[in-house]
């Protein structure tokens, strides 16, 4: 994959205004171009040795591989969670006009 082309990150939130705070932060800071927030995500994990369960909120970001890194270590900056999942990869396909898209948004965060 080039540094050209796209890259997804997922990333859980404990509700829907932190999402959308840290969104609107990466958007401002040119690090994502779209942020698409999924409420009522039910989340079932280890910690601190049990199982546990609990709602959170997803959020799906667009990005540039360019700027995958850089965009995944202010979110985790931003991030509320002591421990924030924060998982991001190059995606294997995606058409010129969506990756001109993200060129275009991304270009001020690079």
């Amino acid at each position: 994959m080039s540094e050209a082309g796209a890259a997804l990150i997922w990333c859980p939130f404990g509700d829907e205004a932190s999402a959308r705070e840290v969104a609107e932060t990466l958007l401002s800071e040119r690090l994502i171009a779209c942020a698409n927030i999924l409420p009522h995500v039910m989340a079932v994990f280890h910690w601190e040795g049990a199982v546990q369960s609990g709602q959170e909120v997803g959020v799906l970001f667009k990005t540039t591989h360019a700027c995958l890194e850089k965009a995944v270590a202010r979110l985790e900056q931003l991030h509320t969670y002591d421990t924030p999942a924060i998982m991001g990869w190059p995606v294997d396909a995606a058409p010129p006009a969506t990756l001109g898209w993200l060129a275009d948004q991304i270009r001020g965060g690079e």
